[in-house]
């Protein structure tokens, strides 16, 4: 493994669907192939087409050009050898060739509802906010949110792979369909009871698992010359090296229900299309079924106009992340490939990179109004499920990140009409959060400060819980929650301001929503100063409900100071950045934790439960880069960054999966790349933040 290149590709399909691999063209993952198609936008995604393995007949002699390893610690073929180039620009796109002969193979995958058009819908609207009364009272009941909806577009899951053959005689090229049909976290085994019907039509072949008590996706492969043969076999013992490092399941067995042959005179094409459903009889497919595929997907509506090519790489790689959820018939953010889903909080703190700084403001716009939809007992959804279930609301800063992005995008685009729809919401957020709600949410009386309070979960970004426990436990009141809480203050005061004027009627009691905000910010912010630690001339990450202030050196001290509305002392700030860069600070982001602290884990690796305990314990978070440059840029004007972004960079460009920023990096240096390959608010924090 260590001679080939094992760099990861994407391709995605705007609906949670995906297609990834390695340079070297081997699986490494469980979550490697061609055909990952969600089949409940962006849930339910289940891996259709592994690959197609392929072999070139050249005069008389027979190439194969897959790489797999195998159970028995083996790698076969070798295919890797012959292979001379990859791209991935404008699509993934190898390139095998000897002395006499060259195959090139091409991949793309079309958007799933045709273009971004959809986008442009109101996501939702505008849910019950409850009573606009004021006062101390306890919250009152507030509805629940209205349920998931189910009003799907029509959908469509594909992948197009074209290959061309130049050569100084003609090629028999061979491909054999891998397959299977399985939950993309999972393996599949071969087993006497699993079968895969097919029904052998013209130029493509339909596909569907059948196991007894249980019917699979129906599927097609087509193709637009060739002869196919049928001839079901199993290849037992594929081997994922990645998911052997991650302690996971690493074996699994794929179908093929027979192969293609293709006669190729030198120049020639051939396509290929799998796609999720049953086709039209009359269905051909055709050479320019690929082309119009791929000038689709440069077209203008798709493509971002720029002459900068890194930064046209970066819109495209954050256009990747942003999806079309069904049960809510609105977009949403892919938090991150291959296995996450949709996450409230990840979603809000990435859209300002992905939508208000590319001034996709119609995306941003749809994005707050259906997290605003489900706002319910002052919580913004930190999930949603597929049709028919509730959202969950397992966070106590999803709420505080929506007040914050709202004012991010109101700033933006002066779009006052649409404070005017959300303030309800805004409402709502705030009395739940003076009166109480899940999880013991509350404002501590005393001093103004938000806490909460609640065994076994974990509310904050630092949400991992190991058998019943938090790794990091934050109970109590955290920093970068107050320093949210704060900032949410200080922008209900200016819009109770500004709405005061654009509605008269309104007007006297608009200011005396302003006045308690106002009043309440500056008891907030007097009493921020119950962060400050003298002694590591930092701030404290958390005060427990006991009042013990936790003295770990993390990184929401640096959060804290990167929002909207700062309500700490620069003195202090200046000095929190310093500690901040001389121990956490690294060339890919920041350390979750200060490396002379005793639970610092500077290593990102093992079995599951070794790595959630790594998590937050020291782990990098490339995100966070994005906060110490805007915090350092406020309290050092004028003054260099002490960040060089030319690592980030390469690693975009170069390393982990090509055009995209991995989730995590070990604390220890190299700092090698950990946790997914590709992640939402990883790029786009550096979209937010690389120009500016």
């Amino acid at each position: 493994m260590d001679n080939l290149d094992t760099r990861e590709w994407l391709l995605t399909n705007g609906l949670g669907s995906f297609a990834s691999g390695t340079v070297c063209d081997a699986r490494t993952r469980t979550y490697h192939g061609w055909l990952i198609a969600a089949l409940e936008p962006p849930s339910q995604r289940t891996l259709l087409l592994s690959h197609l393995e392929a072999s070139l007949e050249v005069a008389g002699r027979v190439w194969g050009l897959g790489t797999n390893f195998w159970q028995s610690n083996t790698i076969s073929p070798l295919g890797y050898q012959q292979l001379r180039s990859f791209t991935i620009d404008p699509v993934p796109t190898w390139v095998w060739s000897w002395e006499n002969w060259q195959l090139k193979r091409e991949l793309v995958m079309p958007d799933g509802l045709g273009n971004r058009s959809w986008v442009m819908g109101n996501g939702g609207g505008c849910g019950d906010a409850g009573s606009e009364e004021d006062g101390d009272k306890e919250l009152e009941v507030i509805s629940s949110p209205p349920s998931i909806a189910n009003h799907q577009l029509p959908i469509t899951n594909s992948i197009l792979i074209r290959y061309r053959y130049d050569g100084a005689d003609a090629a028999i090229l061979r491909l054999r369909p891998l397959i299977g049909d399985r939950n993309f976290h999972h393996q599949q085994s071969a087993t006497p009871e699993w079968q895969f019907s097919q029904l052998v039509r013209q130029g493509q072949v339909c596909l569907q698992a059948i196991r007894p008590g249980w019917v699979g996706t129906p599927w097609q492969l087509r193709w637009s010359r060739g002869d196919y043969q049928p001839e079901g076999v199993w290849y037992w013992g594929y081997r994922y090296p990645e998911e052997t490092l991650r302690g996971l399941g690493d074996r699994e067995d794929l179908y093929s229900p027979g192969y293609i042959t293709v006669t190729l005179q030198p120049g020639d094409t051939v396509i290929f299309e799998a796609k999720v459903g049953w086709p039209a009889p009359e269905a051909v497919l055709s050479a320019e079924d690929f082309e119009q595929a791929l000038l689709a997907q440069q077209s203008p509506e798709n493509q971002p106009t720029t002459d900068d090519d890194i930064w046209r790489q970066l819109l495209r790689a954050g256009e990747q992340f942003i999806a079309y959820r069904a049960s809510i018939s609105g977009p949403t953010i892919i938090a991150g490939y291959p296995w996450f889903n949709d996450w409230g909080r990840d979603t809000l703190i990435a859209l300002p990179g992905l939508a208000i700084v590319p001034q996709r403001f119609s995306l941003a716009k749809g994005l707050l109004q259906t997290f605003g939809h489900y706002c319910d007992r002052g919580l913004i959804p930190n999930a949603f499920p597929d049709a028919g279930g509730e959202p969950f609301y397992n966070s106590i800063d999803a709420s505080l990140w929506w007040i914050e992005v709202l004012g991010i995008y109101l700033e933006a685009t002066g779009d006052w009409d649409f404070l005017v729809e959300q303030y309800p919401t805004v409402r709502q957020i705030y009395k739940a959060f003076c009166g109480g709600t899940l999880y013991n949410i509350r404002v501590d009386a005393t001093d103004g400060l938000l806490t909460w309070d609640a065994a076994g979960v974990a509310l904050t970004w630092m949400d991992v819980v190991v058998d019943g426990h938090p790794i990091t436990p934050r109970c109590g009141k955290a920093v970068e929650i107050n320093a949210l809480w704060y900032s949410a203050l200080c922008w209900a005061t200016q819009w109770a301001e500004r709405l005061s004027a654009q509605m008269p009627e309104k007007a006297e009691k608009l200011q005396a929503q302003r006045e308690r905000y106002l009043m309440q910010a500056q008891q907030v912010q007097q009493s921020l100063q119950k962060f400050w630690n003298p002694t590591r001339q930092y701030f404290y990450d958390t005060i427990s409900p006991d009042d013990q202030p936790d003295p770990s050196i993390r990184p929401n001290a640096v959060l804290a100071l990167s929002l909207s509305h700062c309500g700490f002392d620069p003195d202090q700030a200046r000095r929190v950045l310093q500690l901040a860069r001389d121990r956490l600070l690294t060339p890919y982001g920041l350390r979750s934790l200060d490396p002379a602290d005793p639970k610092y884990i500077g290593h990102y690796g093992g079995n599951p439960k070794q790595r959630d305990s790594a998590y937050h314990q020291g782990t990098v978070w490339s995100w966070l880069i994005g906060a110490f440059i805007a915090s350092w840029k406020r309290f050092y004007q004028g003054e260099p960054v002490p960040f060089d972004w030319q690592p980030l960079l390469d690693h975009f460009q170069h390393q982990a999966c090509l055009g995209s920023v991995s989730e995590i990096f070990d604390a220890d240096p190299p700092h090698l790349p950990k946790g997914a390959f590709a992640q939402a608010w990883s790029v786009a924090e550096l979209i937010r933040h690389w120009r500016n």
